[in-house]
Order: C-alpha cells, then sequence, then structure tokens
C-alpha cells in the first residue's frame, strides 16, 4: 500500500532532480572545456529514476549506480565535488586521479559499490551483499541498475536466477530507455516489457512510468519494503527516454527527430514541478531558494574541482592493488549472535530439501520420491513394484535382412543350404544370453535418485 508522502519528501524529490541536471549540465561545459579527461554520459530524462530509487533506500541499505545514476549518488550523499573531480582525474577525487569516469565507490560510510563496466556483473555482485547483509543480520536491501541493452546480457539472466533461487532481499531497476547505443529495444527484445522476464524465475515485477517521479519513488518503496520483508528480489522497469546519445561524442543521429520531440514534452523535471504548483506544494519563493541553493553549492564545488591539483607521477605505482588493512580494513559487522548461524546451536537442520521437488513418477506408475543429503528414502511395496516393473514376456530378437546379389535375403540363402549352421548356431547362443538377461526380475525400487 503506498503510503502518504510530506512536504518534504516532495521537495527532496524535486531538489535532487534539479541538482542531478545542474551538475550534469555543468560537467559538459568542463567537457567542452577539455577539463573532463574520461568519457561522459548523460542521463537527461531519466533524472526520475535514479532519484525516485535511491530515494527509497534506507541509509545501512546499498546500492551500486550504472553510468546514468548521478542522481542516485547524489541521493545517498555523494557531494558534487566528487563527481567533478573523479571526471577530471583530480588528486581529490575518490580514486585519487586513477580514473576518469564514475568508476568510484564508497564501502566503509555510504555502502556504495563502484560500477563495474561489463554490463550486468553487478547484479550477482549485489546478490551477495544482500545474502550476506541477511546473514549478518543487517536487514539491509541492495539495489543496483541495469539498461535495456544490459538485460540482454547472460549474467543478467543468471544473476537474476541466482537472486531469486536465494531467495535475496535485491532490488533490481530497469531502466528502459529506449536505446541501447544505436539499436531499439524492439530491434533487440521479442517482447514488450521487460519486465515479464521477472516470470522466469519466480519474482514480483513492476512497471512504472519512469518520467513520474512520485510514481517511481512509491513503486520503488513497496519494493524495497517487500524485500526487507523476506520476499525475496523485485525487478523495477521504468519506461523513460535517452534524450542525448550514448555519451558526449555521440550526436544520436539515428533517433528520429519526432521521437525527441514526444519525450521532450514529457520532460519530468518540467512535468513535476507542474505538479508541484498545482498541489500547492512548491511557490515562487521556494523554488527560488532552491534555485539559490544549488548555484551556490555548484559554483563552489566546481571551483574546488578546478582548483584541485592533478596526482603526482610518483602515485603512479601507488595503490594500484589493494594490500590489507594498510589499505582498507575488510571486517564484517555482525547485527546478531554468531551463535544463530554456527553449529551445533544452529537452528537451521543440515538437510537441504527443496519445495515442491520431493517426488516425480516413477516407471511403476506411482509417485517416486527423491531425496537428498542423509534424509531417508522411502520405500516403496515390492511386490507390487515387482510385478508392474517385469516384463511380461522375453525380449525379441530382431534380425535384420540384407538382401544378397541374386534378391534374394542371405539369412534364407543360408537356411536352404544349410552352409551356415555353424554362425546360425552361434548367433543362437548369443541371442539367448540376451534373452535369459531380459527375462531376470528387475530388482525392486528404492526410491533413491543415481
Amino acid at each position: 500500500m503506498k503510503k502518504e508522502m510530506t512536504r518534504q519528501q516532495y521537495l527532496d524529490l524535486y531538489y535532487y532532480m534539479r541538482l542531478n541536471r545542474a551538475v550534469e549540465d555543468t560537467m559538459t561545459k568542463l567537457f567542452r572545456q577539455n577539463k573532463i579527461v574520461g568519457g561522459l554520459y548523460s542521463s537527461e530524462g531519466q533524472e526520475g529514476i535514479s532519484v525516485g530509487t535511491a530515494y527509497a533506500l534506507e541509509k545501512k541499505d546499498w546500492m551500486a549506480p550504472m553510468i546514468r545514476n548521478i542522481g542516485a549518488l547524489l541521493v545517498k550523499g555523494v557531494p558534487p565535488r566528487d563527481i567533478f573531480t573523479q571526471h577530471m582525474a583530480k588528486y581529490t577525487s575518490p580514486t585519487r586521479g586513477k580514473d576518469g569516469t564514475s568508476h568510484f565507490g564508497d564501502l566503509e560510510n555510504l555502502h556504495i559499490v563502484s560500477p563495474i563496466s561489463m554490463l550486468g556483473d553487478l547484479i550477482p555482485v549485489m546478490t551477495g551483499v544482500a545474502m550476506a547483509g541477511r546473514y549478518l543480520g543487517q536487514k539491509i536491501v541492495a539495489m543496483t541498475w541495469i539498461g535495456d541493452g544490459g538485460s540482454s546480457t547472460g549474467v543478467f539472466h543468471e544473476g537474476l536466477n541466482f537472486a531469486a533461487s536465494q531467495k535475496a532481499p535485491f532490488v533490481l531497476i530497469l531502466e528502459n530507455n529506449q536505446w541501447a547505443y544505436s539499436t531499439p529495444v524492439k530491434r533487440q527484445v521479442p517482447v514488450k516489457d521487460l519486465a515479464d522476464r521477472a516470470k522466469s524465475y519466480g519474482i514480483a515485477s513492476y512497471i512504472v512510468d519512469g518520467n513520474d517521479v512520485v510514481a517511481v519513488y512509491t513503486t520503488a518503496k513497496e519494493a524495497v519494503d517487500r524485500a526487507r520483508a523476506g520476499e525475496g528480489p523485485i525487478l523495477i522497469e521504468a519506461k523513460s527516454m535517452r534524450m542525448r546519445g550514448h555519451a558526449q561524442h555521440d550526436p544520436a543521429e539515428y533517433v528520429p527527430k519526432e521521437m525527441f520531440e514526444y519525450w521532450k514534452a514529457r520532460d519530468p523535471i518540467v512535468l513535476y514541478e507542474k505538479f508541484l504548483t498545482g498541489e500547492k506544494l512548491l511557490d515562487a519563493k521556494s523554488k527560488k531558494e532552491i534555485d539559490e541553493r544549488i548555484d551556490t553549492l555548484l559554483t563552489k564545488e566546481r571551483d574546488f574541482a578546478e582548483n584541485s591539483p592533478l596526482p603526482p607521477a610518483e602515485f603512479a605505482n601507488e595503490g594500484v592493488y589493494c594490500t590489507g588493512d594498510e589499505c582498507h580494513k575488510i571486517a564484517a559487522k555482525w547485527e546478531r549472535s554468531k551463535t544463530e548461524v554456527t553449529p551445533p546451536k544452529s537452528s537451521i537442520a543440515a538437510v537441504w530439501s527443496v519445495e515442491g521437488f520431493g517426488e516425480g513418477k516413477g516407471s511403476a506408475g506411482k509417485n517416486a520420491p527423491i531425496h537428498f543429503g542423509d534424509t531417508t528414502p522411502a520405500s516403496p511395496e515390492l511386490g507390487e513394484n515387482e510385478s508392474k516393473l517385469a516384463p511380461k514376456s522375453p525380449a525379441k530378437t530382431v534380425v535384420k535382412k540384407v538382401a544378397g546379389a541374386n534378391g534374394k535375403s542371405k539369412a534364407s540363402a543360408a537356411a536352404k543350404n544349410g552352409a551356415s549352421r555353424k554362425d546360425a548356431a552361434h548367433t543362437g547362443a548369443s541371442h539367448a544370453g540376451a534373452s535369459r538377461v531380459a527375462k531376470k526380475p528387475a530388482p525392486a525400487a528404492t526410491g533413491k535418485r543415481r
């Protein structure tokens, strides 16, 4: 059930979407000034997805953003200066200048896992994070994002199936922005709704208008709550449009102009601003305060980034590999007693049982029990099974007749001339042996699967 939002929550969503776009506009200017050394990927038109989904998470939850999820980083608490310096490869960046794009995270404080360039790989990684949190008693939810193109990778399906089978507290946001680089969705996927793929794994899914930030937030909040309650992973397909090319170097000339015009009229920030004004949640004074707040913040953060130094040459060989505790400590944070998951006090029996996979039709026509590990197999009635499994008549031997040169079969020729009595006797002995094997009563079914 959707809960009512407070006025502050409505305004928070507006602020973060505006900040998301302003940060990217600033980086576009920096890119054109040749101050950004790596690639730059725009999320224009998709701000509602990143902001709305990340806003549904709690502080203790974990997330792994992709290249178009700058809004999610801002919501989680990443300052704009980290995003600027990261793309400018400055020494003050989270990776200290060793990466020129968005590959950075914060495992200790913000619980952000760095993006992985191999699309889809974050799904099994975040499934593992979700499972680890559950094991440690942290009651967290893990979230990551994937594009429509990335949903066609093998690891997308393998990872989601793994999450489903483990019932991990995991939420996957599938951003359907109509284009996988220059390939339209309809040319790569033979289904209308990508959310239908969740049916293959037996998990729940939602479809939401990605340009309606309130709908995105309330849907994501419901999914996060369900995952935290133990209902397993959930997939959300958010339909939107990528309003720029794949990256700054791509003019997106392959996109029909009519398509751009249609989605431009559905700009998520413009639509939301009209909603807030109509509901009297945003007035001219509040809007001006937000504008000034964003301008002041970005001016300060941009100046910091531009005035930051590049990494010194001697730093090139440092920080390449994690060297242990001097790099950063990695230790499990238990929030429940270890005895709950440690034998012999563990309440979980060391037997693997699969619900709905306990029996199947056997050769006797009845249900044959299937067991795992040290569970005791059932013992069916021997007499009944013996009578049903034993053959009713001896097995027949079929001799294939091969035509001879004169049109008559070799078998009939041998019978008339009596020239092959020794061979016939030898063949008969072999057939008799085969018949005896077939006549031997079959052993009683034990229920064991071999």
